[in-house]
């Protein structure tokens, strides 16, 4: 087993990014696992508040000095809030990618989505084996 952090509280894609519901959004990262599989990130391309989003479509890049990854939403919802200090500061991410390395709040229209995601156990399985 990794030694990836997957919290219990959030909600995870087959895409590595995370999800955790606070008063009706979905505050949205990229997983632990991602993180140290990109390694040092570097640029952070940030959806525009006020978007409408479906869940899998794409909503940013996140980039690194190894590769560029799409970030792709793992809800429905408008785009409420931009987590704009990571721009220039986008090794938050990787020190922090639960915390202050979030990336975007999307208000959910179908909160039953959230039942489609894996939980904690079944993400650690999942980047298991991958690994």
């Amino acid at each position: 087993m990794g030694d990836w952090k997957a919290p219990t509280d959030c909600k995870y894609t087959k895409t590595d990014e995370w999800v955790r519901v606070e008063n009706g959004e979905g505050v949205v990262g990229i997983t632990d696992f991602a993180q140290s599989q990109l390694s040092d990130l570097v640029y952070v391309e940030l959806p525009h508040v006020g978007d409408t989003v479906k869940a899998g479509d794409e909503i940013g890049v996140v980039e690194s000095v190894k590769a560029a990854a799409p970030l792709k939403s793992p809800v429905s919802g408008e785009v409420v809030a931009v987590n704009e200090a990571l721009e220039g500061s986008e090794s938050t991410i990787n020190q922090d990618p639960f915390g202050s390395g979030w990336i975007v709040r999307i208000r959910l229209s179908n909160p039953a989505e959230m039942d489609d995601l894996m939980d904690a156990a079944a993400y650690q399985q999942y980047c298991d084996e991958r690994a």
